[in-house]
């Protein structure tokens, strides 16, 4: 008799969670029977978003495929104890592309913890990658005159801050931190601006700070 969906889930959480619990630190989950399956599965997920060319089809389709991961994904976190992961991390990185920040960010906080890496295929540290992903949706929402909210940013802020990373990126982050928190609190939106400019004189806050700073003044 084939398992129902909710024991196969418990099922596939559960597998991840031994094996990631059985995990050296600092080591890959190469090995480990179900981290070998996903990335299988990975693998096969990747060559079919290489064969889609529009970004609006690759995001659809990367939003049809993360739930197939979610189980996998749970049990690493709920006991795995920070052995390199490729899945996991991919997985972070498609999760920021269809705009669940918070499920990225769950996955975030265990990577930068345990000082995870990004599969060979990405030319940059974790950490920059999550910083200028973040600052990217944040921007994009702001030129489409669409909120972003600000919490998501200020955690990457906290977790990437003692971070090397490229001055431009890290000054991204901040025009996105000074944007989100404007409306609620335009004195360290300030602080934000000028920290962005002060980093990267081309970052292009330069009119907001001298209108956030009339601003300002006007209403003290």
């Amino acid at each position: 008799m084939t398992m129902s969906t909710p024991a196969r889930s418990h099922f596939a959480r559960a597998t991840a969670a031994h094996a990631a619990a059985a995990s050296t630190p600092g080591q890959s989950m190469a090995g480990a029977t179900p981290y070998e399956l996903m990335l299988i599965k990975l693998a096969t997920d990747r060559r079919a978003l290489k064969g889609v060319q529009s970004v609006a089809r690759k995001i659809e389709l990367k939003r049809k495929l993360l739930p197939e991961y979610d189980d996998y994904v749970a049990g690493v976190l709920e006991a795995g104890r920070g052995a390199q992961d490729d899945v996991l991390v991919t997985v972070m990185i498609w999760r920021i592309d269809v705009g669940d920040y918070e499920g990225a960010l769950a996955i975030a906080s265990y990577a930068v913890e345990h000082s995870l890496a990004l599969p060979d295929y990405f030319e940059r540290s974790l950490a920059s990658l999550l910083a200028e992903q973040f600052a990217d949706a944040a921007l994009a929402a702001f030129m489409d005159d669409q909120s972003f909210p600000f919490a998501p940013l200020e955690r990457i802020d906290q977790l990437t801050a003692d971070a090397d990373m490229h001055d431009q990126v890290r000054a991204k982050l901040y025009k996105a931190l000074g944007y989100a928190i404007e409306q609620v609190d335009a004195s360290r939106a300030l602080d934000y601006l000028r920290c962005a400019v002060s980093l990267n004189d081309r970052v292009g806050a330069k009119k907001d700070i001298d209108r956030l700073t009339k601003s300002i003044e006007t209403a003290g």
